[in-house]
């Protein structure tokens, strides 16, 4: 046989070689994880800091956030890190009770990320006495990151107040 009549035979095989190979490399969907450990963690984490919130322990608060947390509420600039969350929550257990609820509408976990967004009521009593307490409304957005010891932390808080800003 020529060289010529060799080469489509050799063409077919390269072609057939390359079509199997191709093959094994479509794109497959990722496995779905069972999250259910993962949102009871959650669940009872949030049970956990919102307990510490309304009794006032910033020893359970703080040990709930990570170094990075923050804060971004309405009408305040955002409050960066463990030490001045802890600071401004301080301040406000000091003048006031809390009284806060949340419930989450969604939560999705995402490895080692989760996040959570849903409403909340908050009322502040002012200890010193006075009107009564302060109630606020909102939405909220949380992102929880896990731990090496796989326990979860909030590193993320967003409130969104239902009041809008007063205007001049």
């Amino acid at each position: 046989m020529s060289q010529v009549g060799k080469s489509p035979c050799r063409a077919l095989v390269a072609a057939g070689c390359i079509l199997i190979a191709l093959a094994g490399c479509g794109t497959t969907r990722p496995q779905t994880r069972d999250t259910s450990a993962d949102l009871a963690a959650i669940t009872a984490f949030n049970a956990r800091y919102l307990k510490s919130i309304n009794d006032g322990d910033i020893e359970t608060l703080s040990s709930l956030t990570d170094d990075d947390h923050m804060m971004i509420s309405p009408n305040r600039p955002p409050v960066a890190g463990k030490a001045a969350n802890d600071a401004a929550n301080g301040a406000t257990f000091k003048q006031f009770k809390i009284d806060e609820t949340w419930t989450p509408v969604e939560t999705i976990i995402d490895r080692d990320l989760a996040y959570q967004r849903g409403t909340y009521t908050v009322v502040a009593t002012p200890k010193a006495g006075g009107p009564a307490g302060r109630k606020s409304t909102g939405k909220f957005v949380r992102i929880y990151r896990r731990q090496a010891d796989g326990s979860w932390r909030m590193t993320r808080d967003v409130l969104l107040g239902d009041t809008p800003p007063a205007t001049n």
